[in-house]
């Protein structure tokens, strides 16, 4: 029976379509309608479903994109879909370009995978804290097979919002930076059409964060190391103490990169990603010539349970001597650093470029944080100016009152 493949489609028209024939070859076949170009119709057999369908050519390659079944989709949004589709390509983009990225979009926890092993560990010495976040928090929360293209802004939302519950403001923001960061490499990548995380605000941090042990705080604090019985490991918290060296650097010293006789320590990585040497003071070279593990380990502090492995983690054992050393409020294993800061500028004189040398900090700027610790070491340094210009003055007034008594003796001519 022949029918017309081309004719300007109507809703009774496309009703009195019969069923594809059941000898007929192919799935069915298809009528064009001549109103908008490329819009097609393809009837099935059997049970005859009739499905709108834009038949197009994008960078020369033939495409088909799937409008809707007739009844459920009506002709008239069948037509402005179809002209939808055609505007998008006149302007030089693919219609179907969101489909696709949905289609190839890969689950959080693969992405997550290339994540960590394309970009963190490559560029971030701090991977494995990204990917303890993807572990025990980001994944549980959205679902290790929930697709990346499915993640919504209002989703990363819920989710800052319940870690802010249970956490700092500055450990909620580091999780959304975190987010924001693996959806922007989604965008990179090509499977993502855009960041969800961008432009959410951040939640405001304290900006008083750091502690400083006070004088008498450092002394209690000694005391309670000598007590303790972990010497090992409170010779790395006593070590970070002197040299005010951050506790990466400390855990992961070696040593071959220490010269006791030049009293040097090389640390070939740093956080600004360079190389430094650190001066070690006489009580460094004491305490570092009384480790047993000079012998036995290549780590200066080992693990107490291997000693091929550094020492990991000495924060329960900074908490116990905190404790005995009766220091209350909360003190950060890295308010050693801080504290070490403390006493070169505000107790031992010395300017804040010398202690941007002794922490070994990249940007002088970073050193800035300490500025207000100066005032006491300016301050004798006024008083000592003003103590210069006090004594030329009573210099001044001896001299002239030298000159008026041998003025004032000298025989009138």
């Amino acid at each position: 029976m022949n029918r017309a493949t081309r004719f300007r489609f109507t809703v009774r028209a496309i009703e009195q379509l019969p069923p594809c024939p059941a000898d007929a070859p192919g799935k069915g076949y298809e009528v064009s309608d001549t109103e908008v170009p490329g819009l097609r119709l393809s009837v099935s057999k059997a049970s005859g479903r009739k499905t709108f369908w834009l038949r197009y050519v994008f960078r020369s390659r033939k495409r088909a994109m799937r409008l809707g079944e007739f009844p459920a989709t009506p002709l008239a949004d069948a037509r402005r879909l179809a002209l939808a589709a055609r505007g998008q390509l006149d302007r030089g983009v693919d219609p179907q370009e969101g489909r696709d990225l949905e289609r190839s979009s890969p689950t959080l926890a693969s992405f997550a995978k290339d994540y960590l092993d394309g970009y963190a560990k490559v560029h971030k010495r701090s991977w494995r804290d990204d990917q303890s976040k993807l572990d025990l928090h980001i994944l549980p929360f959205f679902g290790a097979e929930r697709r990346l293209c499915d993640i919504q802004r209002r989703d990363v939302e819920r989710f800052i919002g319940a870690v802010r519950k249970t956490h700092s403001p500055a450990t909620a923001n580091r999780f959304l930076s975190l987010l924001s960061a693996m959806m922007r490499r989604g965008v990179t990548l090509g499977v993502l059409p855009d960041n969800p995380c961008r432009g959410m605000p951040r939640f405001r941090e304290a900006s008083d964060k750091n502690r400083y042990l006070s004088l008498e705080e450092v002394g209690r604090l000694v005391v309670a190391m000598d007590k303790d019985p972990a010497p090992s490991v409170m010779a790395a918290l006593r070590f970070m103490l002197l040299t005010g060296c951050r506790r990466s650097n400390a855990l992961k010293a070696r040593w071959e990169h220490m010269d006791l006789d030049r009293r040097t320590w090389f640390m070939p990585m740093t956080k600004s990603g360079k190389p430094q040497y650190s001066p070690l003071s006489e009580e460094c070279i004491a305490l570092l010539s009384q480790l047993k593990s000079r012998q036995a380990s290549p780590w200066v502090f080992p693990s107490p349970t291997d000693s091929s492995k550094p020492l990991r983690d000495p924060r329960k054992a900074f908490a116990r001597v905190l404790a005995a050393a009766c220091i209350k409020g909360h003190v950060r294993l890295h308010d050693i650093r801080h504290t070490y800061a403390s006493l070169a500028v505000s107790h031992s004189g010395q300017t804040l470029f010398m202690a941007q040398k002794l922490l070994c900090h990249s940007n002088p700027a970073t050193t800035m944080v300490y500025s207000h610790m100066a005032n006491s070491t300016l301050a004798r340094a006024s008083q000592a100016i003003s103590d210069v210009i006090t004594q030329a003055a009573q210099a001044a007034q001896q001299d002239g009152a030298v000159v008026e008594t041998e003025q004032a003796a000298a025989p009138a001519r």
